[in-house]
């Protein structure tokens, strides 16, 4: 499957970049870690935020409303600050597996104030060839419009576009798309994904 395979799409937050908790970060919760990040990837108020649509503050306020939080939402915000935990040990070297002649790329659901900000920032910013970053597009994962813009900025059949990311909504959603993807958490699980579409041997 090497031959069609023409790019390579990396979530960052959970397959190349450590995340803390997301039952830290949402403090008072009582659902499940699956139902978090459901829950969280669904949000109006997270929508919204890393669409670039409002700032830190009022997401923070809206979050803590519509997820019953415990604490202020300067509490949230100090968690959400330290929500990255920098690169996975072996992330670059993943990254840098897939052959030269295959296009890389971040495509990511997340905010101005990680990209430029967390810890291994200036190394996460140059990993990949390109980044398709949620709130510079003003669109989000699963949404079907961010992988359509995506596919068309590549220049691709959606089918030459292989996409890994942590969640399984977000992976259905690449696939209802017409996206190759496959579920991965962290580098080894990544690498897998790779061997399985043969971009790598």
């Amino acid at each position: 499957m090497v031959d069609s395979i023409r790019a390579v799409l990396f979530d960052m937050g959970g397959v190349v970049v450590k995340l803390d908790s997301l039952a830290t970060v949402l403090s008072g919760s009582t659902m499940s870690e699956t139902e978090l990040w459901n829950a969280w990837i669904l949000s109006p108020a997270v929508k919204m935020y890393e669409r670039g649509e409002c700032d830190v503050e009022y997401f923070a306020s809206s979050v803590v409303a519509e997820l019953a939080l415990q604490g202020t939402p300067q509490d949230f915000i100090d968690r959400f600050v330290a929500f990255p935990q920098g690169l996975y040990p072996g992330a670059v070297e993943v990254v840098a597996s897939v052959p030269e002649s295959v296009v890389t790329g971040v495509l990511s659901n997340t905010n101005d104030l990680h990209w430029q900000n967390q810890r291994d920032a200036a190394t996460i910013r140059d990993l990949c060839d390109r980044a398709y970053l949620s709130f510079e597009l003003g669109m989000v994962k699963p949404d079907r419009d961010v992988f359509d813009h995506v596919v068309a900025d590549l220049g691709l059949a959606p089918s030459e576009v292989l996409f890994i990311d942590d969640n399984q909504i977000n992976v259905d959603g690449a696939r209802a798309a017409g996206l190759m993807s496959g579920l991965a958490k962290g580098p080894e699980e990544a690498a897998a994904v790779l061997c399985d579409f043969g971009v790598v041997s």
